[in-house]
């Protein structure tokens, strides 16, 4: 194993060190795991929670800011932050309007967030939890009820985060959270493993010709093991199984991800395949990222999230966002 660490038991603690050492607009509690933004909850404001294991940066920590979420809790690599770092979260930005927990739908994030929110509620805090669930690849995982969480949950934490700093409601900020979830649709490809550090070797393993169609972001089975393919092909089944599921139509915002470990000259040209496809579809593009927001280590791939666009959610989407890593219209 080669990583730029100096331990594995305290990969994360250091990492923390490292994002308040370069981000002085956060406050990083690194004894409880806890990323805030440094200015304090704002009066009257919903909060917005969100977290998961690390390994997948820059999710979450990397979107806590102005237009995104107000707290943030990584837990160990791949791992469930626990209750205590949730609930403390939860307190740290309740301003008197309520919060609202974002949660990718793992089954230990869904069941500590609501056991944190439970514990919240004894205190007299208003949580809503708003559970992501947007991989069409596979109904159940190894860690998963259901759908899993990924690329959609960029787009709640912008979507709702800009409703909630204009100042509307907690019920408001998590209707329109539900809606872009409703409306998105994700699915990833895997050219690499990757490796904890932890574990110290690679989480599965692939042939040098092979790759995983349909990955999770923790090394999850996909639909399929097949053979390396031109990129068209590859970006051609992820968009298949996303058509499938909800067919593209209008104005979409699209986000071709990287997996950690993914040049970007490759995500551009997936990107490029994935815009053709779209077009051929009678559909239009009109927001995109492409880069590296919620990655799986140094694993190689990527993976594509659509969401259907109504006018509210594009404005939403536009208004102004200053985070680590998303930042414009400032």
């Amino acid at each position: 194993m080669k990583k730029l660490i100096n331990a594995p038991d305290s990969v994360v603690t250091d990492a923390l060190a490292g994002v308040a050492a370069a981000h002085p607009s956060l406050a990083v509690d690194i004894e409880n795991r806890i990323i805030t933004r440094a200015g304090g909850a704002t009066p009257g404001k919903v909060g917005l929670v969100s977290g998961g294991g690390s390994g997948h940066e820059p999710l979450h920590g990397g979107f806590v800011g102005l237009g995104m979420l107000d707290a943030a809790c990584p837990g160990e690599v791949f791992t469930s932050p626990v209750p205590d770092q949730m609930l403390a979260a939860t307190k740290a930005v309740d301003a008197g309007a309520g919060v609202l927990h974002i949660v990718k739908n793992y089954t230990g994030d869904v069941l500590n967030f609501q056991m944190a929110a439970e514990l919240a509620a004894d205190d007299g805090i208003e949580v809503t939890p708003i559970v992501v669930n947007d991989d069409v690849a596979v109904q159940d995982s190894l860690y998963t009820a259901g759908r899993r969480g990924v690329g959609a949950t960029v787009f709640v934490e912008k979507i709702a985060g800009a409703l909630a700093e204009r100042g509307s409601p907690l019920a408001s900020v998590a209707a329109v959270a539900a809606e872009v979830n409703e409306r998105s649709r994700s699915f990833g490809v895997a050219l690499t493993s990757c490796t904890i550090p932890a574990a110290g070797k690679p989480t599965f393993e692939l042939g040098d010709d092979e790759i995983e169609l349909g990955i999770g972001i923790h090394g999850e089975p996909g639909r399929r093991r097949g053979p390396l393919a031109p990129a068209a092909d590859l970006a051609a089944a992820a968009m298949d199984a996303v058509h499938a599921d909800l067919p593209l139509a209008g104005d979409l915002l699209v986000m071709v991800n990287g997996m950690g470990g993914t040049p970007l000259i490759e995500l551009y040209l997936i990107y490029n395949e994935v815009h053709k496809y779209v077009t051929g579809k009678g559909a239009r593009i009109a927001r995109n990222l492409v880069g590296n927001y919620i990655t799986s280590l140094e694993m190689q791939g990527f993976s594509v999230t659509v969401c259907r666009l109504t006018d509210t959610l594009e404005q939403l989407w536009d208004a102004p966002v200053d985070t680590p890593a998303l930042r414009w219209g400032r």
